[in-house]
């Protein structure tokens, strides 16, 4: 079970002003106030679950934390969040997975040396703040590419999880530690969505899920290894709702190993089943709630675009002063809510962000242009 923990830096309504405005910092894209609230009222539900999971752990789980790098630097807000997290870096039964540090898609960038180098900044964030050295890898929204397979190799890294999607299974089960250039392990989409999104909905007919009956139908599976994720923010909104989440996060254990079923970490799971090739993990490619969602419109196609420009102009003024604040910005642009914020099935909603995200990029991209003069 990997457990996904992000909260974004939302940017904010903004229309550039005429004339030279100076380096922007941040708080002239992105909604601070709104930022830091927010993060204090989560921060502490995070705590909660944070000591539900050690509860967990000591019934005998197996839990895998993918942090967004956004979400850390969140942390240095609240000491004791932080403090927690690495509480949870302690143990043995629990794994920290590498990551992109600004939650982007530059996975999809034609050149692959900002993917490269986010990876690099978030592993030694870990290390610097949680004394971990990742060598697990999720990439934002659970991306699968198979091009940045070998870079993960390279890179030092050993395994990755990404999405179960139907392209990429090809009428497989997720049920197997799979192989192309590194072990993966997809995520059972059903399973988990049973938990994340259906947990609390009293007109499903699978309500209410107790321990004993999600156990049922994992025992009931025939295969090596049924791989969860699920977001942090989900698991808060069950806590809201008065569901039993936290009996079942404590139970959900013990429940299972009373079915034979042992709870593990990736590095478990590759090291205890031999990898089975799946050919379409060379020729497919995947994103939580797909593709289309992400990039699938020409608004979407457009920014990703014009961020590949943008970084490239970032990328000749590294001798310049203000070469650090930019990037930061820039950096902030790339999250995958922006571009998933435009598409289609937001109609009217995501033009009127596309337009206003366009605005932002164009004001920054001055800013750049202007520091390089």
């Amino acid at each position: 079970m990997c457990l996904g923990v992000h909260l974004p830096y939302n940017p904010k309504w903004y229309w550039p002003v005429e004339g030279f405005s100076g380096v922007p910092e941040m708080d002239r894209y992105f909604d601070q106030h709104q930022i830091f609230t927010r993060f204090l009222k989560t921060g502490r539900e995070f705590l909660r679950l944070n000591d539900l999971f050690l509860e967990s752990i000591e019934r005998g789980g197996s839990y895998t934390f993918d942090l967004s790098g956004p979400f850390i630097e969140q942390c240095r807000w609240d000491p004791e969040l932080l403090e927690s997290f690495r509480e949870l870096s302690e143990s043995n039964r629990v794994e920290f997975t590498g990551s992109c540090s600004y939650h982007s898609l530059s996975a999809l960038y034609p050149d692959l040396s900002w993917f490269k180098e986010e990876v690099m900044s978030y592993r030694e964030m870990l290390r610097e703040l949680l004394g971990v050295n990742p060598e697990t890898f999720v990439d934002t929204e659970l991306l699968y590419t198979e091009r940045v397979g070998s870079l993960l190799v390279d890179m030092g890294f050993r395994r990755l999880i990404a999405e179960g999607s139907r392209n990429i299974l090809d009428g497989c089960d997720p049920v197997r530690v799979f192989e192309n250039h590194l072990p993966i392990l997809l995520r059972h989409i059903n399973l988990s969505e049973d938990l994340e999104l259906r947990f609390s909905e009293t007109s499903w007919e699978g309500y209410p899920l107790i321990p004993e009956k999600f156990a049922d139908w994992i025992a009931s599976m025939e295969g090596d290894v049924l791989t969860l994720y699920l977001n942090y923010t989900s698991l808060c909104f069950h806590q809201r709702s008065k569901s039993t989440i936290a009996d079942f996060i404590r139970a959900f254990p013990e429940a299972l190993k009373s079915r034979g079923i042992e709870m593990i970490t990736p590095s478990e799971a590759v090291s205890r089943f031999s990898p089975v090739k799946l050919p379409t993990l060379g020729t497919e490619q995947t994103i939580r709630y797909g593709m289309n969602n992400a990039v699938g419109n020409h608004a979407q196609q457009l920014y990703l675009r014009e961020l590949v420009r943008v970084g490239e102009e970032l990328a000749e003024i590294k001798s310049k002063p203000n070469y650090q604040k930019l990037k930061q910005v820039f950096g902030y642009l790339q999250q995958s809510e922006i571009l998933f914020s435009m598409n289609a099935g937001n109609a009217r909603e995501g033009s009127e962000k596309a337009v206003n995200y366009y605005s932002i990029l164009s004001d920054l991209r001055r800013a750049i242009l202007e520091e390089g003069a």
